[in-house]
């Protein structure tokens, strides 16, 4: 079933706007209280990850322009390069149509990925084969 708060927005006119706490009250949030965030390079389009926001983290992000995570292993706040410098910052936060995922554009410094590669989708599906398509940017 669709969330009424942007099935209306559907059919908005360009330039229309709405209120922002509105705007995250109505998300989608699962079970958790989580909500799936894509984390993409503004100039290049790439891909960098995929990970986990909260209302809380979502707020921070907007607030500070650095981009903050949850972690669900560690159950706790992240704050993308807190430990490697290999920050995000934030430059455009998009909602998708039916307000259950987030876009963020950002300017990732550094690999977005823990192994070190410029993003986290290096496993290549060829044929009946998993193969890795990148190698490590500091090795």
């Amino acid at each position: 079933m669709k969330n009424n708060f942007y099935y209306d927005l559907e059919s908005a006119e360009l330039g229309t706007s709405t209120d922002l706490s509105a705007a995250l009250d109505n998300l989608r949030y699962n079970e958790d209280g989580l909500i799936p965030a894509i984390a993409q390079q503004n100039d290049t389009g790439e891909v960098l990850m995929m990970a986990w926001m909260n209302r809380a983290s979502i707020e921070e992000t907007l607030k500070t322009g650095q981009v903050c995570y949850w972690s669900r292993s560690r159950q706790t706040y992240w704050r993308k390069g807190e430990s490697s410098g290999h920050v995000q910052k934030l430059v455009e936060m998009r909602i998708d149509c039916d307000g259950d995922t987030l876009l963020c554009l950002v300017n990732q410094k550094g690999p977005a990925c823990h192994t070190e590669r410029s993003n986290c989708f290096f496993h290549s599906v060829k044929d009946d084969k998993i193969e890795i398509i990148a190698e490590p940017c500091c090795k």
